[in-house]
């Protein structure tokens, strides 16, 4: 049975590593392995592959089978395109600066495109930062807008009580002052006997 260029797990539960390795076809997967090629870190955004190139394109040559997950990563490195320029350069279709060529062309597309998404990524992620700043920032005014508005309202109540409870304090200071005694009339000084013999006369 060939070889087969398959992942091996490593890693927590929940938080998988992966090495690429050449192993036995009747191998278990996470089993004895023959070489180990790489690793595959699926957890980043895009996800992280270290490859050894020419080991890798030796393999496919000497007819070992990737599993999908390998393929679609060897495929991603280049490696299945240069197996392909290999071949035509082979069969006398293209020459070796051709395919040289050719493929330092996809290599530098390749790169424009993944440098094209990690910008878009962080683009997204300072935006997606800056929404959530601004979201929390209307929270906290909204909620600092009601929490002076109770205090608005405790100490309109508090200046309510105060100024009831004076007007009460006056009414009740003014009910017990005393009433002021309305004096009387003073009487008549009695007549003198100057004032008698005046009116004899």
């Amino acid at each position: 049975m060939p070889a087969k260029i398959r992942l091996q797990r490593f890693g927590k539960k929940g938080r998988p590593f992966y090495h690429i390795v050449i192993a036995d076809g009747r191998a278990p997967r996470d089993g004895r392995s023959i070489e180990k090629l790489g690793t595959y870190d699926p957890l980043t955004n895009p996800a992280t592959i270290e490859l050894d190139f020419e080991k890798a394109l030796h393999w496919i040559q000497v007819g070992a089978q990737p599993t999908d997950t390998v393929r679609a990563i060897l495929s991603y490195k280049g490696v299945l395109y240069k197996n392909h320029l290999a071949k035509g350069v082979l069969k006398g279709a293209l020459t070796e600066e051709q395919a040289e060529v050719k493929f330092n062309e996809w290599l530098a597309d390749k790169e424009a495109r993944i440098n094209a998404k990690k910008s878009g990524l962080a683009a997204n992620a300072r935006d997606e930062k800056k929404s959530r700043v601004e979201a929390e920032a209307k929270v906290n005014e909204a909620r600092l807008n009601e929490i002076n508005k109770r205090k608005a309202e405790e100490l309109a109540a508090i200046e309510a009580k105060a100024a009831e409870a004076a007007a009460e304090k006056a009414a009740k200071e003014a009910a017990e002052a005393p009433v002021a005694e309305v004096s009387e009339e003073a009487p008549e000084a009695p007549a003198t006997e100057e004032t008698k013999d005046e009116t004899a006369e």
